[in-house]
């Protein structure tokens, strides 16, 4: 379980101001967990308890024998509480959990999340209505609360906000596209990039509504310290990316080098400005506060040194990832394309079976 530094604060239990009864909306919402213990049990319990109130709720648990049953004592008539699918084979287990949650979903409609992150009705009604016009959707997330190395990491959000859209810990589905382009490969890093290309491999078409805001809870310090590395090596999917970070320590050097301090301090002011355009897109200053701006180019930095260390282990064969070592952090759309013309019909059922 992802270890969070906030605690869950309930909000209305999903009545509307004209009746009584509960809103319940035709969605799906999976799950996938694989807890180291049971730190946060609590507050994630309350959030489900809320959630569930409002969609059918599918937790794919892959932890220890122990904890799984803690937690299906504690979810026990909240939630649809499973082991991910045993016939299924894949290094990330959290793709597993997914490939096993989206085929038990109810409906047609499926929000996957991670165990940070915290949608609200209003965010899920969205996330509906958007899904009956696209196949995926990519909300934006952001952190609250905002300890230092969320306010650090909300830097790159800003950035990426500018200059495309962020990557989010949650994205939503359509569960008949999902079946039948065959789920996605569990063997990479960057999941929800893989599911995205994948998507739109297959014909698929997606959104990325810059103002759909989703709260995340933050991770602990040392959470957040162990993932630098492990983020950067995701660039290895994103080529311009991976090459504008390599970039930062040299043209760094450079310049100090020259004894031009001055053109640091005016690529630190221009990192700043597009940072801002993130914040002030589709009305994001309501959720992210003006000082985040200033933590853009210290990650810059930081992603300029991480992403060395990235090429490093890509030339080790990959990062350690829950036991295992992934050595791809997502295909190339055009890989996709290629893999899923090649695949035989009997290929879009084999996990699907052994799933349902």
């Amino acid at each position: 379980m992802t270890r969070a530094t906030a605690t869950h604060r309930p909000r209305h239990p999903g009545r509307t101001a004209t009746t009584s009864a509960p809103v319940r909306l035709p969605m799906a919402y999976v799950l996938p967990l694989r807890a180291a213990d049971d730190h946060g049990l609590d507050e994630l319990t309350g959030y489900l308890r809320e959630l569930s109130g409002w969609v059918d709720v599918v937790v794919v648990d892959g932890s220890s024998p122990e904890l799984f049953a803690r937690h299906a004592a504690a979810w026990d008539g909240l939630v649809r509480h499973v082991p991910p699918d045993p016939a299924l084979r894949g290094r990330n287990g959290k793709v597993l959990g997914v490939l096993t949650g989206v085929a038990l979903a109810r409906h047609e409609h499926v929000v996957i999340a991670d165990d940070d992150v915290r949608y609200d009705l209003p965010g899920l009604r969205a996330v509906h209505g958007l899904l009956d016009r696209v196949d995926l959707v990519r909300p934006q997330n952001h952190f609250d609360p905002l300890p230092w190395h969320a306010w650090w990491d909300t830097g790159r959000t800003l950035l990426a906000r500018a200059l495309g859209g962020d990557w989010p810990g949650t994205l939503a589905v359509r569960r008949g596209t999902f079946l039948a382009m065959g789920g996605y490969d569990p063997d990479v890093l960057f999941e929800n990039l893989e599911l995205h290309r994948t998507v739109r491999a297959y014909g698929g078409s997606a959104a990325t509504p810059a103002w759909l805001y989703v709260r995340r809870l933050p991770p602990t310090t040392a959470h957040f310290l162990g993932q630098r590395v492990r983020q950067a090596y995701d660039e290895t999917a994103r080529p311009a990316w991976l090459l504008a970070g390599l970039a930062v320590l040299p043209a760094t050097a450079a310049a100090l080098a020259a004894r031009r301090p001055g053109l640091l301090l005016k690529a630190g002011l221009v990192t700043v400005a597009v940072a801002e355009l993130g914040r002030r897109r589709a009305g994001g200053a309501r959720v992210f506060p003006a000082h985040t701006t200033l933590a853009a180019p210290a990650w810059v930095l930081e992603r300029g040194l991480c992403a060395w260390l990235a090429v490093g282990r890509r030339l080790r064969g990959g990062v350690p990832y829950a036991g295992a070592r992934l050595g791809v952090a997502a295909h190339s759309t055009g890989a996709l394309r290629r893999r899923l013309a090649r695949r035989r019909p009997d290929d879009l059922v084999l996990w699907v079976d052994a799933a349902t």
